[in-house]
């Protein structure tokens, strides 16, 4: 499909189901932890998605071999999806979740900054700042409503939140301004996967102990979320970033953590109240203004 210059219905529609997939993701994490140490949880997921993603392109009679001159670019986007998640739980471990969670999910701004001055075509217009502003606020207002949750803030922690959604909107800039931009969605998934196993699972040791208390129910959240979340979703999101501008895609990131709390009040039984409307207001407002095509 060809580039296009502006989201329309059809990626509108795509993004909101990946960013609802994303809303149901943070549940199956949250129950997997239980039986699983994080880090080692996250390693796994990647080790079984190269299997998941290798199977998909045999049977699809993709090449599993990269192009020539994207090595460096695969081992480096490999070892910033790999950075993001290290930074990620170390953030979840030192800070409160409502904090990690506001402070992640800046990544569109970074992104849409760094778009900016790096990608053709990507600048940021006042319209998109207001949008931005926006739906970060209704972000903020759907998460902090839920209460600080347990633990204690720490800046250690927020700055390593903040550092791991910089990271993530580096994915993206790697995906779309390296030799990678070239390849297939499966094959830069492949390399971020792929890169990310070995080194998640050498440093989850230092997290502590790698097995909780582990059940059948764990194994199957394990397997929804390489298959389904890594392999399909993943290769989805990277598909409707080779489509459509970085900046409008990152952007419907910011729906996932009010799909969170609407699935944390639909399947574990979480308080929801006016706010969580007041939210989904504030962010479809912010995705209007960022989406919505210049004038000719």
């Amino acid at each position: 499909m060809p580039r296009k210059d502006h989201m329309d219905a059809a990626g509108a529609l795509a993004l909101v189901g990946f960013s609802a997939l994303m809303g149901i993701n943070q549940v199956v994490v949250k129950l997997v932890n239980e039986g699983l140490q994080p880090v080692f949880f996250a390693g796994l997921r990647s080790g079984l998605a190269v299997l998941c993603i290798a199977g998909w392109m045999l049977l699809r009679g993709l090449p599993l071999r990269p192009a020539r001159g994207t090595v460096g670019a695969g081992l480096l986007i490999g070892a910033v999806f790999s950075a993001e998640f290290l930074l990620l739980f170390l953030a979840l471990d030192l800070t409160t979740v409502s904090r990690t969670a506001v402070i992640f999910y800046s990544m569109p701004v970074w992104l849409a900054v760094a778009a900016h001055f790096l990608l053709p075509g990507e600048k940021i217009t006042a319209r998109k700042a207001g949008g931005l502003a926006l739906a970060m606020a209704g972000v903020a207002w759907a998460i902090l409503a839920r209460g600080a949750g347990n633990g204690e803030a720490s800046l250690a922690g927020d700055l390593c939140a903040l550092a791991a959604a910089m990271f993530w909107a580096g994915i993206a800039l790697c995906a779309r301004g390296t030799a990678l931009r070239a390849e297939r969605p499966e094959m830069q998934l492949m390399w971020q996967v792929g890169v990310s196993a070995p080194v998640l699972l050498i440093a989850a040791p230092f997290f502590g102990p790698l097995i909780r208390d582990l059940q059948p129910i764990h194994l199957w959240g394990l397997g929804f979320q390489a298959v389904v979340v890594v392999s399909f979703g993943f290769i989805a999101w990277l598909w409707l970033l080779g489509v459509y501008p970085a900046a409008s895609v990152a952007s419907f990131s910011f729906l996932g953590p009010v799909f969170g709390v609407g699935f944390g009040w639909l399947l574990l039984g979480e308080g929801i109240g006016p706010a969580l409307w007041g939210a989904l207001a504030l962010v479809a407002l912010g995705l209007v203004l960022i989406n919505r095509p210049a004038r000719s």
